[in-house]
């Protein structure tokens, strides 16, 4: 079994991730800021960071460590200038992520920040502990989607979700805020809250924009006895592409790429004009596009691109 970061891969070997430093880059400054991590692999490779969830003995569900060290990479990365891209995945080949560890979700006894603690001080609500639950009232409510997903944590670098087995539930916090997903073959969708008589929210309007009404409303009400298939998903474009397993790592390295390539100031601006399309209405996103391009056109970037354009080189494309 894995052992702190070390990641189980899809052949069922463990590895332990390494951080190869861009060429020129300062040396040692990288590893001693890069925070240590129990339930994540982390790999750094050409400016695309591998952030993978390392709990397969559980299906990668996450526990509030998990919570924890999401939260901790997302806003650790906004400041990593070296990283411009981010792919998202599970271990091992049997699940992305089967949502919240209910083992310690639904464990015998109060603890500290959840319903029914037995005291809350100023220190434990000062601390650094994420909660799951709510607090001493159901109108104070901690919902672990504020930790897990990159836009909740402000982070506007790209992040593909490389989806390689079970993906529900919880989820759907992250794959409900990443730019875009690549699913393997073998990957299933669903929603279990229903079959075990829980209310599904937070988890299906993450999934909203995601899919059309229709798809999500069976999805959820039908729970556990129907799971939506890579094929599927990809007829109604919640993924963009599915391929054999063994694929999907070269697949989602190869956009992650491409993307690292392109100037990150004028890639985020575009990033932010893209979701404010998708939250906002259409003439309100339009009244905010001169503040991305102001914001996201840097002069010598612009220049550069210029001075490729006119030399007539041109790109080897895919088609897809």
């Amino acid at each position: 079994m894995p052992r702190g970061r070390d990641v189980l891969g899809a052949d069922g070997s463990c590895y332990r991730p390494r951080i190869r430093r861009p060429t020129g880059g300062p040396s040692g400054t990288m590893r001693s800021a890069m925070p240590e991590f129990e339930t994540l692999g982390y790999e750094e490779v050409d400016g695309v960071a591998w952030v993978t969830l390392n709990r397969p003995d559980v299906l990668n569900s996450f526990n509030t460590t998990m919570q924890r060290e999401l939260r901790t990479v997302w806003r650790w990365l906004r400041r990593h200038d070296a990283v411009r891209v981010v792919v998202l995945t599970g271990a091992g080949d049997k699940a992305f992520c089967t949502g919240i560890d209910r083992s310690e979700a639904l464990a015998d006894g109060p603890r500290a920040g959840r319903a029914g603690s037995p005291e809350v001080t100023p220190e434990s609500v000062a601390s650094d502990v994420v909660s799951i639950g709510s607090g001493t009232t159901p109108f104070m409510f901690d919902d672990p989607g504020d930790n897990l997903g990159p836009k909740s944590n402000d982070f506007w670098k790209p992040v593909i979700a490389a989806v390689n087995g079970i993906a529900c539930g919880g989820a759907f916090y992250m794959l409900g805020e990443v730019d875009f997903i690549i699913a393997a073959e073998h990957a299933t969708f669903f929603d279990p809250h229903l079959t075990f008589n829980m209310a599904a929210s937070f988890e299906p309007l993450q999934m909203t924009g995601r899919m059309p009404f229709g798809d999500l409303v069976r999805l959820t009400l039908l729970g556990s006895e129907e799971r939506m298939s890579s094929q599927r998903a990809l007829q109604i474009g919640l993924v963009t592409e599915v391929v054999p397993a063994d694929e999907l790592r070269e697949r989602a390295g190869w956009a992650a790429g491409v993307i690292a390539k392109a100037h990150p100031v004028a890639v985020q601006g575009t990033l932010r004009a893209l979701w404010a399309g998708r939250e906002l209405s259409r003439s309100q996103a339009l009244g905010l596009g001169w503040a991305f391009v102001g914001l996201g056109n840097d002069p010598e970037a612009l220049a550069e691109g210029q001075a490729r354009f006119a030399s007539g080189a041109r790109v080897e494309w895919r088609l897809r």
